[in-house]
């Protein structure tokens, strides 16, 4: 993959939580202030918990910290997965942010 492809993909990965913070907030499932500064996004939940997504641009992954740890995801040509098997992205910040908050919340990539 060439710089500009990982970032395409990356943006389109950036956008899609971006657009699933505003989705919950407006649908009053919970309340997400999401900041982003580049390409790093912080998700600060209602008990000041939060979720940080960082690219990695010399290693085309993106990096999720949450308090269940630490995860880099590459993408494979479909979807950004784990580099250690754990799953794939949007499944692992739903598990982190509806465990972080205690509500059940759906975070997806965008169509």
């Amino acid at each position: 993959m060439t710089d500009l492809e990982f970032l395409d993909h990356a943006e389109l990965l950036l956008k899609a939580v971006e657009l699933a913070c505003d989705r919950i907030n407006d649908d009053g499932e919970a309340d997400i202030d999401n900041q982003r500064v580049g390409g790093m996004i912080t998700l600060t939940f209602e008990n000041k918990s939060q979720i940080i997504i960082n690219l990695q641009k010399p290693l085309h992954e993106v990096w999720l910290a949450a308090r269940s740890g630490g995860y880099h995801f590459k993408f494979d040509g479909l979807q950004w997965v784990d580099t250690k098997g754990q799953g794939e992205f949007f499944e692992r910040l739903s598990q982190d942010a509806s465990t972080q908050t205690g509500l059940a919340l759906g975070f997806h990539a965008s169509s």
